[in-house]
């Protein structure tokens, strides 16, 4: 008989983590058309604005995964997301560059705890014989959020500005919260760490063969979320938050079938498909620039992140023993925050000095070369070091 995925602690925990990940998402295209607007921010600014909470989530992460091991997961979820909710506020009062960089930076710290202990909860509350599959219907939640948030952004700060959109954001945060606190957690034995500290406990030293592949697949995420809007405007296209619709729907798509067949034994097939669909997306994305296949681009970028994140997730999970769960999760959520950061940066440069259009289409091409990186290499490093049974 199969497990039950579906019980009380696993949807309480996809509704508190789509909350979150909607206030947070709901940034993340508004705040460069604010920049860019009543502010007058060029993008290669724009692009340090942004990449500044991701240099705040690449310092804590590892840390994160240390405390997620070692102590209580619950009240370290409550904790980060409590703090990471406050963060917005300051929003209100931010008028100038240095001020935004600061506050990203802050709101970045917090944001890299909330997820870490996110994710471990989690996969402690997921049945490991439907890991990957509860896994990917755990990411549906928060890639509806990443995807339709910024659609509804868009549409709350030309309709209201920007202040009604950090309130809408702050609601969402504190029923975050509400839902958080009715989660139970399984209990744990506390994790007694004897010797000196080691760096395997802040990070999972034998899949960084699989962060470094990773740093190529993510830096497409972070291009995407800093400039598609900015892309779609300059196209022409009305309410270029549209393309976040479309890549909701594909991501939606994508994760309800995705994670079965990992859990059936077809990761590595799931994996080389996910990054074709990604790679073909952005070439389209840069060379067909009109409203179709403005929407078809995104549509098939979903559908590749959408197979790519559980998969990739299962992969760093089933390489580290269930005491390691937090160190591998924050691994995993490590080489996304460095190749969207990357993104950012790089991206901002690239589109500053080519324009929009090269800058995805160079994209499509990294991403193209980070599916040579996982068949002829990451695999192989996966296959000599997964564990077999990772239970609670």
């Amino acid at each position: 008989m199969r497990e039950r995925l579906w019980n009380r602690n696993f949807i309480i925990a996809c509704l508190s983590y789509f909350l979150v990940a909607c206030s947070f998402s709901l940034l993340m295209p508004t705040i460069p058309i604010f920049l860019s607007e009543e502010l007058g921010v060029e993008p290669r600014m724009i692009g340090v604005v942004l990449s500044s909470y991701v240099l705040a989530l690449l310092l804590v992460r590892p840390f994160s995964g240390f405390l997620v091991d070692s102590y209580a997961r619950k009240p370290l979820l409550l904790f980060g997301t409590c703090m990471f909710v406050a963060v917005f506020i300051g929003y209100f009062f931010a008028f100038t560059v240095l001020f935004f960089v600061v506050l990203r930076f802050v709101h970045g710290l917090f944001w890299g705890l909330s997820t870490v202990s996110a994710n471990t909860v989690a996969i402690d509350i997921i049945p490991s014989s439907r890991r990957a599959e509860g896994i990917g219907y755990f990411g549906v939640n928060t890639s509806i959020a990443m995807a339709v948030a910024p659609y509804i952004g868009v549409r709350i700060y030309e309709g209201s500005g920007f202040p009604a959109l950090l309130s809408a954001a702050l609601v969402m945060g504190v029923l975050a919260i509400v839902a958080m606190a009715f989660i139970q957690v399984p209990r744990r034995e506390p994790v007694v760490h004897h010797g000196p500290l080691s760096l395997d406990r802040f990070i999972l030293v034998k899949a960084l063969p699989i962060l470094f592949t990773q740093l190529f697949l993510a830096f497409g995420w972070g291009t995407l979320v800093a400039f598609a809007v900015l892309y779609g405007t300059q196209l022409g296209i009305p309410n270029a938050g549209i393309f976040f619709l479309f890549l909701a729907g594909g991501v939606v798509l994508s994760r309800i079938a995705s994670g079965k067949l990992v859990d059936r034994g077809h990761l590595h097939r799931m994996m080389a498909g996910a990054i074709l669909l990604i790679s073909c997306g952005f070439v389209g994305f840069a060379w067909f620039q009109d409203l179709r296949f403005f929407c078809l681009s995104a549509f098939l970028i979903g559908l590749g992140y959408g197979t790519l994140f559980p998969a990739l997730q299962t992969i760093y999970i089933n390489m580290a023993p269930s005491t390691q769960r937090g160190t591998a999760n924050s691994t995993y959520l490590t080489g996304f925050d460095l190749g969207i950061g990357l993104g950012m940066l790089l991206g901002a440069y690239i589109a500053d000095h080519l324009g929009f259009a090269n800058m995805f289409l160079l994209t499509g091409l990294i991403s193209f070369v980070g599916l040579f990186l996982y068949w002829f290499h990451a695999r192989g490093v996966f296959e000599r070091n997964r564990v077999m049974e990772t239970h609670p």
